[in-house]
């Protein structure tokens, strides 16, 4: 009986403290934490053909009492997981953030490095070291950190190392990814000298080196408690990746039943998030933006099969008809350095040395993989940064002098681009993925938008909310 009542009046006293932070926040006008969730892989087509079967307070509670984009778009090419996550939070494209793509190649060492390796780092429980020194601009996170003197407390949590570095940001508090060796989570001391106590302890209770969207939770109610967010009039920010990849689905072999499981778990998972948080911090006091990563990883199809047209187009070997036609022009000698996916590096001391200029030598390779078979397009490194042509808007945002080629093949669609010396294959695709932008929440009134909105508006918008400035490169306009 005695504990009887000690549970009730402790569940008493915490629904006053959030009935008098939800009448502070509404006089301040803020929310008191802002929920940045990115779902890898999200799509609309699987979101609403599993509608029927998700649970009151997941993503039919967002669908119907949140402010849903419902047609969103990346205004830039290609894009893969780093790359979306780093213009959801900067706010603009990899041509001005930096991030191309989760690798590049150095043109020092010729090598690919990942978009947030960094040796000047030790890792935390694991291996691989890491900073969000690559990104070149600002974060929502950052400027929530400048405008509020550094009070407020800023943490990203992502299965997904790439993903939880640049979420974060250079000012976060803190970056908390899931480890692919030991399966634990870990972080690097560009941080924290060492992990927090609290993610010691939840790593002695992990008993499986398989990650699921559960751990994402578990670990961002933990966060949340164990620092206190939301519990103050400064606004914080918990930047979330979750996974919508069916490949998190080992019992099962049939496609469908996986991609059935993995949005009704990530549903539940939702709605505990929001649940939890809510109870803690009660009703109206935290805006949740969620969205996707904007791709998909399919299975590569066998077009042949089906007499369907395709090709492969074969790096390296053009990269030695190449140096064969400059040859002819300029004298026999290695014009192409190297190349890297869909990229073609050429050799920029010996342009020198020969007095040939990087205009002549890109427009003349130009000239030459035109008349190639299953080829599209050409992009030369001149034209992408000079040209105001809108047809090449998209190729060109998604383009960064810093750490791509000099040239860039556009394959036509159902061809593979590989590489004979790393056996790296690339299928070219132009289908559109349709997913959603949704904000629900603290200052968000319900409604469904079909107007094409693109992503770079999610910073701006967040900054509005927050009452702060947007991150500094960003110039597009919030969506509310």
């Amino acid at each position: 009986m005695t504990n009887r009542y000690l549970y009730l009046t402790l569940l008493a006293v915490l629904g006053f403290r959030a009935e008098i932070i939800a009448q502070e926040t509404q006089a301040n006008g803020a929310p008191r934490l802002v929920v940045s969730i990115t779902i890898d892989q999200l799509r609309s087509d699987y979101l609403e053909a599993f509608a029927p079967l998700y649970c009151e307070n997941g993503f039919q509670r967002l669908l119907v009492q949140g402010k849903v984009y419902t047609n969103a778009t990346y205004p830039f090419t290609p894009i893969d997981r780093s790359s979306a996550t780093a213009a959801i939070t900067t706010g603009v494209t990899p041509y001005y953030n930096n991030i191309t793509g989760q690798h590049w190649l150095n043109r020092e060492t010729l090598r690919p490095q990942s978009c947030t390796d960094d040796q000047k780092y030790k890792g935390l429980n694991t291996r691989v070291a890491a900073s969000p020194q690559q990104l070149s601009t600002s974060t929502i996170g950052d400027e929530l950190k400048v405008a509020t003197a550094g009070k407020a407390i800023v943490y990203s949590i992502s299965p997904f190392q790439d993903a939880a570095v640049i979420t974060g940001g250079h000012a976060a508090d803190g970056a908390l990814w899931i480890d692919a060796e030991n399966g634990e989570w870990c972080s690097s001391d560009y941080y924290y000298k060492a992990l927090p106590a609290w993610v010691q302890a939840y790593n002695r209770l992990r008993s499986s080196t398989h990650w699921t969207n559960t751990d994402v939770t578990d670990m961002a109610l933990q966060c949340q408690t164990s620092t206190g967010m939301g519990y103050d009039k400064v606004t914080d920010l918990l930047c979330l990746t979750y996974s919508a990849g069916s490949d998190r689905i080992e019992e099962t072999t049939d496609k469908q039943t996986a991609l059935e499981l993995t949005y009704l778990r990530l549903d539940r998972e939702l709605e505990r998030l929001i649940n939890n948080i809510e109870s803690r911090l009660g009703t109206g006091n935290v805006l949740y933006m969620i969205t996707s990563t904007g791709y998909s990883d399919e299975d590569t199809p066998d077009y042949k099969a089906y007499r369907i047209p395709t090709g492969t187009f074969y790096m390296n070997r053009t990269a030695n008809l190449m140096n064969m036609y400059l040859g002819a022009i300029w004298g026999q000698a290695s014009y192409v350095e190297t190349t890297y996916r869909n990229q073609i590096f050429l050799n920029h001391q010996l342009l020198e040395t020969k007095k040939i200029s990087l205009k002549d030598a890109t427009e003349r390779a130009q000239e030459f993989l035109t008349m190639m078979s299953g080829v599209r397009n050409v992009y030369t490194s001149l034209q992408l940064l000079t040209s105001n042509n809108e047809h090449l808007q998209k190729v060109r945002n998604g383009y960064n002098p810093e750490n791509c080629g000099d040239i860039v093949i556009e394959a036509a669609p159902g061809w593979h681009i590989l590489n004979e010396d790393t056996h790296q294959s690339e299928l070219s695709r132009a289908s559109f993925i349709q997913f959603p932008i949704i904000f629900f929440g603290a200052g968000s009134q319900a409604e469904r938008i079909i107007e094409p909105v693109t992503i770079d508006r999610i910073a701006p918008t967040l900054a509005r909310s927050i009452r702060i400035r947007a991150p500094n490169a960003c110039s597009s306009e919030p969506l509310f």
